[in-house]
């Protein structure tokens, strides 16, 4: 393996088109052509991994390797180049052979085989890793999707592990090879680019978040049932975005903790700065919608339990209507039975029944039952069920 040859020495100097370079338009970028620089490695089992090799001098690019042997190659005949190799879900043959030429860490080589990773920044001798959690906005599914990528960042090469269709790094590329003073700063510029892009891409999905959130309001205060499991989603959603952009801040803060000490470019310095205020506002919208999220779901469970009691109560109600009527009809059934009983006993015409001889035996018939109807109304009518 061939020495590690020193970092390119950094330029003064305010250049206008750094901005425009580590600030792109508010828009997304538009969707990169199929087979275009750093577009997804296509998902088949021999499908290479290696999505672009490409090697500058003085931020001008000199060749496009076809392989990683030739980009090894031909950046040790390169004295003052940079190499920038981008990949997605690499195999582990591939991360070793690019552990063993740029002597990365074990620790960093495992992590980014493995993936699932927290966003982080270690520092190995001369390598910066750095771990980060790009998100888009899906407009259909109404769903944010998280990526992971992988930055190994050397003295003379820049190398990118995607795990995830985010972040479109050949946006990035091309940002960065039309503005070659700013890629002359050296490895430490791309970093800041892919920085810098990741953070922008956190501003659609703040915006798509909003918006779901302004719809699940108004769901909630029409009585959509299935709302609560859209706040559901939408929370779990935001824990997510949350762990991607808190890590972050500390991130930026520790890389501008390490100006002076890595002789940092000032203008460099000024736009870290920016990323560092953009992942801040970022960062505490993010805890708002949390918060947002959870008194709306308190809100949806205390219109959910009024209406529930709301609903009890028009049941009990009902309850009670349906026992005065089933009253009323029981007490007129027994006014009713008393009269029909007297009479069937007295229609059995037998010989011997001692009234049917009695000359008052009718009217003493027609008197009880009389009598035996208004007391079972009077009584009815004292306990009101009449």
């Amino acid at each position: 393996m061939s020495e590690r040859r020193a970092r390119p020495a950094s330029k003064n100097g305010r250049k206008s088109a750094w901005r425009r370079a580590l600030n792109p338009p508010a828009t997304p970028p538009a969707e990169p052509p199929a087979g275009g620089p750093d577009a997804p490695a296509p998902e088949t089992a021999d499908a290479a991994s290696v999505v672009q090799a490409t090697l500058y001098r003085d931020g001008v690019r000199v060749s496009s390797p076809a392989s990683l042997a030739d980009t090894f190659r031909e950046l040790r005949d390169e004295p003052s180049g940079m190499a920038w190799i981008g990949l997605a879900r690499p195999t582990e043959s591939e991360l070793l052979s690019l552990a063993e030429e740029f002597d990365l860490h074990p620790l960093a080589v495992e992590d980014a085989m493995e993936a699932h990773q927290r966003p982080k920044l270690e520092r190995y001798g001369e390598t910066l890793f750095v771990v980060l959690r790009a998100a888009r906005y899906l407009d259909a599914p109404e769903e944010v999707d998280f990526g992971e990528l992988h930055v190994f960042v050397g003295p003379d090469f820049v190398i990118t592990v995607r795990h995830g269709a985010a972040p479109d790094l050949s946006a990035v590329r091309r940002r960065m090879e039309e503005t070659p003073e700013l890629l002359k700063l050296g490895p430490e510029a791309v970093l800041y680019a892919i920085l810098d892009a990741v953070v922008d891409g956190y501003v659609p999905v703040v915006a798509g978040v909003q918006n779901d959130i302004d719809e699940i309001e108004t769901e909630v205060f029409r009585g959509d049932p299935a709302v609560s499991r859209r706040i559901y989603e939408l929370s779990r959603e935001m824990v997510e975005f949350q762990r991607a952009t808190r890590p972050l801040v500390g991130m930026l803060h520790s890389l501008m903790a390490g100006f002076a000490k890595y002789g940092t470019d000032e203008e460099l310095q000024r736009y870290l700065r920016d990323v560092a205020d953009h992942v801040t506002h970022t960062s505490e919208r993010v805890d708002g919608f949390r918060q947002a999220l959870a008194d709306i779901l308190t809100v949806n469970a205390t219109l959910v339990t009024q209406q529930q009691n709301a609903e009890m109560r028009a049941l009990a109600e009902a309850g009670f209507e349906q026992n005065e009527e089933i009253k009323k009809i029981s007490s007129w059934a027994a006014i009713l039975f008393a009269p029909t009983l007297v009479g069937t006993i007295y229609g059995m015409n037998f010989e011997h029944m001692p009234e049917l001889g009695w000359s008052f035996g009718y009217p003493f018939a027609i008197g009880l039952m009389g009598l035996v109807c208004v007391s079972l109304y009077v009584i009815f009518k004292r306990r009101g069920w009449l």
